[in-house]
């Protein structure tokens, strides 16, 4: 199973909520249903950020690592080739052909 670090971002607000899930989109899905508490009523939320581990240990602590990021710092690792997101889109994208 896999473990994912993310952030996402609120154009309504300015600010970003960085996040530790194993299912990112559903966690997303929540986020804009207002399920979180401090992301309600921010929305609407948009992914920027997504990075997998194989274990929750070391993404626990990469999440831990990110909460201390400035805005500066998260807008250059969005330009990473740390950021997954890309990936996961290309393999949503194939399933459904």
């Amino acid at each position: 199973m896999k473990h994912f670090v993310y952030i996402i971002h609120s154009s309504k607000v300015g600010s970003y909520y960085k996040g530790y899930s194993i299912r990112p989109f559903h966690r997303l899905r929540e986020h804009n249903e207002d399920s979180s508490r401090y992301t309600a009523n921010k929305g609407p939320w948009k992914l920027v950020y997504l990075q997998s581990f194989p274990d929750k240990k070391e993404a626990l602590i990469r999440e831990r690592k990110l909460k201390k990021y400035s805005k500066d710092q998260i807008l250059r690792l969005v330009r990473t080739p740390l950021n997954e997101i890309a990936k996961f889109k290309r393999d949503s994208s194939s399933k459904e052909d």
